[in-house]
């Protein structure tokens, strides 16, 4: 759902070591496994965190390792590591409470995000909590696993099945048949570890550690149905819920359906891109066409011929595709900041005529990609049926012609050898009613339509404010947004959680957020 996260810092949104079975086992049957059987809550050793790879970390930020079971079915069998971290309130006379942060994904790391957003939190909700969060299992410096991909299949516009020209998925069949050989044969039983349910299990395991008796949270795209799942199952030990950028949870739309929703996601997203793009105040390196609606009917043109062009050119090196240009503008439409960058690629290859556009891939890192599919493979059954992902393809490639019918392919999933080890959870109205969900109305990933079914199922136990924006996670996201009306539209959505944060107050009914103010419903 959230935005694949890059290898090269600046482009990741908020932001190896290989585990077989027998290596798990012997790596980490530590000292933690001594008291894992006696279900004591682990003690976590808190101290500051380290330097990242780019030589910064959050300022004040503690780090700490949490043991837990690689499969909590045998609690005294082989342990793994999750990497924790907190911010400290700051008015200790103040705090209320622990909020977790849950990271999107699969496969975004919680400790990068407080690193990035936890002293702006902090600041917004005036030291009421001390905040938190995780690396998820196999992301980060938490236990990884490694699949063993090579560097083609880390591509971003690979890890996606984009299909060939005209719709052909006969690629996209050998390489998802490939990635899911290479992950079942190097992940061992780490990489079949990884599932919403664990992470769920990991994060109670995480509050027991902390000696808190509830968290409060703020879970943004795949992590709202992490925390979700987590109301659902630990109602009692929910204090402040807040979902930010939600998808459908009903568990037969669970992980294909939320992938199969952006497409109609990003035709209700590209319209703001399209209008940026035309607008007579750009300069002649991003103004892509006169009008708004002339932006679209070029963007696919363009695309269709450049689906004539092969990955790299005769002396090797990588060139723009049709498909690189599509998985370009679909990561784009996450942020108005990344626009510029998508106008500035569109112009670049329409002025190239007929000459190849260089163009460097985006590349997924091998424990990123491991996560990602192994979370979205567990989670649920995905049918095996190539002939369905052919008609599938076909029949939205035609609706939606923006992504061509990556949204509905075939992903490694359709291939996975092993049954989910637990039934998607349903989120129902029992419960407490402290849940607050967030949402753009123009949402490129987790449509809005998708966050509406899951207001409905949290039925009274939810309150729902919209945003009329667009792009992708609203809390604090106000630098993403370059309209002034837009940002007034974010201010009005960061006030109600702040507010719902640090009273409890939340709107008497659901409520749009628009420049001008909330209006209720």
């Amino acid at each position: 759902m959230e935005r694949m996260a890059l290898t090269k810092r600046a482009q990741r949104k908020a932001l190896l070591l290989t585990l077989s079975s027998a290596a798990v086992a012997a790596t980490l049957a530590a000292p933690a496994q001594a008291t894992a059987g006696q279900h004591a809550s682990p003690t976590l050793a808190w101290k500051p965190c380290a330097a990242d790879s780019a030589g910064s970390t959050g300022a004040g930020m503690e780090c700490a390792t949490l043991p837990v079971p690689l499969d909590y079915r045998k609690p005294t069998g082989p342990h793994i590591s999750i990497a924790v971290s907190r911010l400290r309130s700051d008015r200790p006379t103040a705090r209320r409470g622990t909020l977790l942060v849950i990271p999107g994904g699969p496969g975004g790391s919680g400790n990068g995000k407080l690193a990035i957003v936890g002293e702006g939190l902090r600041k917004e909700t005036r030291g009421a909590y001390d905040i938190v969060s995780l690396d998820p299992r196999g992301v980060g410096d938490s236990t990884r696993a490694d699949c063993k991909l090579g560097e083609d299949d880390l591509d971003v516009a690979h890890l996606r099945p984009w299909p060939g020209p005209d719709g052909d998925i006969s690629d996209s069949v050998k390489r998802a048949r490939r990635m899911a050989e290479s992950c079942t044969r190097n992940g061992g039983e780490l990489i079949r570890s990884f599932s919403t349910a664990n992470e769920v299990r990991d994060i109670d395991r995480f509050r027991q550690a902390l000696g808190e008796e509830k968290l409060s949270a703020w879970g943004t795209s795949y992590g709202t149905y992490v925390g979700a799942v987590y109301a659902q199952k630990y109602p009692e030990r929910t204090d402040r819920w807040v979902l930010d950028s939600s998808g459908d949870p009903d568990p037969s739309r669970a992980e294909r359906g939320w992938l199969a929703n952006m497409s109609g996601a990003a035709d209700d997203r590209f319209p703001d891109f399209a209008k940026w793009a035309a607008d007579p105040r750009r300069d002649k390196k991003h103004r892509v066409a006169e009008r708004p609606e002339d932006v679209r009917p070029l963007f696919l043109s363009l695309a269709a011929k450049l689906d004539r062009v092969p990955d790299r050119s005769a002396d090797g090196k990588p060139q723009l595709t049709g498909n690189q240009l599509r998985a370009t503008m679909q990561q784009a439409l996450y942020s108005d900041t990344s626009f510029d960058r998508l106008a500035a690629l569109i112009v670049s290859a329409r002025d190239a005529g007929d000459k190849p556009v260089p163009f460097e891939p985006a590349r997924a890192t091998s424990s990123e990609a491991a996560v990602s599919i192994g979370v979205i493979c567990n989670d649920v059954r995905w049918t095996g049926s190539i002939p369905d992902y052919a008609r599938d393809v076909k029949a939205d490639r035609a609706r939606h012609p923006l992504t061509a019918g990556m949204p509905v392919g075939v992903m490694p999933c359709a291939f996975w050898p092993y049954d989910p080890a637990d039934k998607p959870a349903r989120i129902t109205s029992d419960g407490p009613k402290n849940v607050l969900m967030v949402q753009y109305l123009r949402d490129p990933a987790t449509p809005h339509r998708g966050a509406l079914k899951m207001r409905e199922a949290f039925g009274d136990r939810a309150r729902m404010v919209s945003v009329n924006a667009g792009g992708h996670g609203v809390y604090l996201g106000s630098g993403d947004l370059v309209d002034s009306g837009d940002k007034r539209a974010n201010a009005c959505a960061d006030r109600a959680v702040t507010t719902f944060l640090t009273t409890g107050h939340r709107p008497a009914s659901d409520a749009l957020c628009t420049a001008a103010g909330m209006e209720t419903k």
